[in-house]
């Protein structure tokens, strides 16, 4: 099974989760996701997904100045992305026990 095609549907709930630890911009969203063991996320993705939670109101965003190179845009949870992530959460909760059961039923066939 391709890893990108499960990822398709869970990368709002991995933004979120990444973001419930600290804010953050779209690099080092990429980065932190990547370093949880979600090494096939795109770029792309991820800072799409930025920009639809924001829109959706889920998420903060601030421009902070850096020394490194151009400003940073930091994407925080606010109260209606908390929320999201509790949902979100209980729904995966739900299905990845679902699935389990489902595939160990399969496998003692």
């Amino acid at each position: 099974m391709d890893p990108s095609q499960l990822l398709k549907g869970v990368l709002d709930l991995a933004v979120l989760a990444v973001l419930r630890e600290a804010d953050g911009y779209g690099y080092d969203v990429l980065r932190r996701l990547r370093a949880a063991g979600l090494e096939d996320v795109a770029d792309a993705s991820v800072y799409g997904t930025l920009r639809r939670l924001f829109a959706a109101g889920a998420l903060t965003s601030y421009v902070q100045p850096s020394e490194e190179g151009p400003h940073r845009k930091y994407y925080g949870l606010n109260k209606t992305g908390l929320d999201l992530l509790a949902e979100s959460t209980k729904t995966w909760n739900h299905f990845a026990d679902t699935m389990s059961v489902l595939l160990l039923e399969e496998a003692a066939a």
